[in-house]
């Protein structure tokens, strides 16, 4: 049964926004209470945050699909809607985050580090919120906005200082677990490693984690064998270590030959030439790989190589091998920069940016894009008369009828609002208000067109005031 997962896709679905209330106040003596519909409450996010306590993808692999929870509507009484809950998904330290097309969305390395897969939607004003001196008993409230639909996929690239690399069997199972407290499985057959295996090392006062990547052979950077599957896991770490078998039964073998083909694999995948590497020749406790590991040493510290010469099994050189490799991580993370607080960079946008496109396609239909015009379509209640009306105030006052005009459109012609997949399309008439100019002065109720008794007793006291003035003005004395 697979334990290990390091690649897996991701369909994840943030909650939807609740939707607004339409209700009218009602109380003993007060027929005319006013609109008391309550907003919708947001739908809840999902997120993936690093937690280092997991180190596998294997969850996700098993249970792909997930989804926040939705908003509740409003209520009447002012009664807000709930929000919907955050969905937090954990996920390993080094999880890349990327698109179906293969683009980077985030890369959560830290523990802590989130990134917001998917945004939930936004709660619809409820008729409350909606009245206004025009529009004092609104008959209708927005819809909540549904949540995101997304599918990712997440990639982990193992976190580590030093990466161990070389072919199948060439004892890297055996140096992690004698050079850490790692407990890899170990057997003399090839593609024993199967899963990238972590250990923690102590050299002097610097401590650093070491990588086992399973065996890699020629073809590994085009997908041959395992390599191109696990090839991601040496991308972050600082030091590269050739483990090269000393005392290998294959004929047309030897740790020169090895070296190449692992280097040229390594230069396929690309962008680890700037990796400093160390070579080990490993089973020295051999005598045929003593003697070859003599032999072929000179020519590898010609090249440039610092070689160590090491037996897993016997406990051989491997004290001097920590301790190189600590020094090589400690120069590492020197050269690293130090990490800034993240700056909070406004950018406003522009004066004259109206916030929408309005562009003519070739099939005569007119197709208006952006972010505010598709929202408040989203919104909308088209079973509403006066919700319309309101959504068509929305868009004079944004411009849209004003571009239409400027980009040829003509009455009758056709609108699309949104994207091809998922528009409104209406027949446009300049003016028009889609049938809520029907119900008299749009958004406004029929109940409180009569005057307040307040705002009558003033007119009447100042009617009575004019009145008096104007018999003292006409007044003649004898």
């Amino acid at each position: 049964m697979t334990t290990f997962v390091d690649r897996v896709e991701l369909h994840v679905a943030a909650g939807n926004g609740g939707h607004g209330c339409a209700s009218v106040h009602r109380e003993k003596f007060k027929p005319l209470g006013g609109p008391d519909g309550g907003n919708g409450g947001r739908g809840g996010d999902v997120i993936l945050t690093v937690d280092q306590s997991i180190t596998t993808l294997l969850e996700y692999h098993h249970s792909p699909h997930r989804k926040a929870t939705n908003g509740k509507p409003g209520e009447g009484g002012n009664r807000s809607g709930k929000d919907g809950q955050d969905l937090v998904l954990a996920v390993p330290d080094g999880t890349v985050v990327l698109d179906k097309a293969g683009n980077v969305l985030a890369d959560l390395v830290g523990h802590g580090t989130s990134f917001v897969a998917a945004q939930g939607g936004r709660g619809g004003l409820g008729n409350a919120a909606l009245a206004s001196a025009r529009r004092k008993a609104p008959g209708f409230a927005l819809l909540g906005e549904p949540g995101d639909l997304q599918d990712v996929v997440l990639e982990l690239k193992t976190v580590a200082d030093v990466a161990l690399v070389g072919y199948p069997s060439a004892g890297k199972s055996s140096l992690i677990s004698v050079l850490s407290a790692a407990r890899p499985k170990i057997a003399d057959y090839p593609f024993t490693t199967l899963v990238p295996n972590l250990g923690v090392v102590t050299a002097g006062s610097t401590v650093y984690t070491i990588a086992d990547v399973p065996g890699l052979i020629p073809g590994a950077s085009q997908g041959k064998g395992l390599g191109l599957e696990f090839l991601r896991h040496v991308e972050r770490c600082s030091v590269l270590v050739h483990v090269l078998d000393t005392a290998t039964l294959e004929s047309d073998r030897d740790p020169a030959s090895d070296l190449d083909i692992i280097e040229e694999e390594l230069r396929q995948y690309g962008g680890l030439d700037n990796r400093p590497r160390i070579v080990v020749l490993n089973k020295t406790d051999v005598p045929d790989g003593k003697d070859l590991a003599e032999m072929v040493r000179p020519d590898l510290e010609a090249r440039g190589y610092r070689v160590f010469e090491v037996s897993a099994v016997a406990h051989l050189g491997l004290k001097e091998l920590s301790f190189a490799l600590a020094e090589l991580v400690a120069t590492a993370r020197a050269a690293k920069p130090k990490e800034e607080a993240t700056r909070i960079v406004i950018r406003p946008k522009a004066v004259d940016d109206t916030g929408f496109t309005v562009t003519r396609e070739a099939d005569g239909l007119f197709r208006v894009r952006g972010e505010k015009p598709e929202r408040w379509v989203r919104q909308t209640d088209f079973n509403n008369d006066e919700a319309v009306g309101y959504l068509a105030d929305r868009l004079n006052r944004l411009g849209v009828e004003e571009a239409l005009v400027k980009a040829g459109a003509r009455g009758g012609d056709g609108v699309a609002i949104g994207p091809e997949d998922n528009a409104v399309v209406f027949d446009w008439e300049p003016s028009l208000t889609a049938g809520a100019e029907m119900l008299g002065r749009r958004g406004e109720d029929h109940r409180f067109e009569g005057e307040r008794p307040a705002a009558q007793r003033r007119r009447d006291r100042q009617a009575e005031r004019d009145e008096a003035q104007q018999e003292f003005d006409d007044f003649e004395p004898f």
